[in-house]
């Protein structure tokens, strides 16, 4: 099975991909956990993320877990961009925001993200 949760290289970076596409939501809580436990082991304000929801499904119970978790990451991200997250919805967006306490970016592409990610 491909690895959802893996550091891929941009532009001489390292950046976390967050691989949630098409995945239902009995395999996004198993990966939120991933991700927790993946990001903790970073430096503080070191980890540049890359999150892909394009397709995913998020009921009731993934997005307490994405909150959860955003909360929990804090510390160690330096910056975090989505992409496919046209889905969710407006106010949800809204919440993750509150959460996570930094600006939740979006793009339409992963490259363009990736280029975000790792422009100083």
């Amino acid at each position: 099975m491909e690895q959802r949760i893996r550091f891929i290289d941009h532009k001489n970076r390292r950046v976390l991909l967050l691989d949630f596409s098409r995945a239902t939501t009995l395999v996004m809580i198993p990966l939120l956990d991933q991700v927790k436990a993946t990001v903790a082991k970073h430096e503080p304000k070191s980890v540049l993320v890359l999150a892909d929801f394009e397709g995913a499904e998020i009921d009731h119970a993934v997005a307490m877990k994405i909150k959860q978790v955003l909360a929990l990451d804090r510390p160690f991200v330096k910056k975090a961009a989505w992409v496919g997250a046209e889905h969710i919805p407006h106010a949800l967006m809204e919440n993750f925001h509150f959460f996570s306490q930094r600006e939740t970016v979006t793009f339409k592409t992963r490259e363009e993200a990736l280029d975000w990610l790792v422009e100083d």
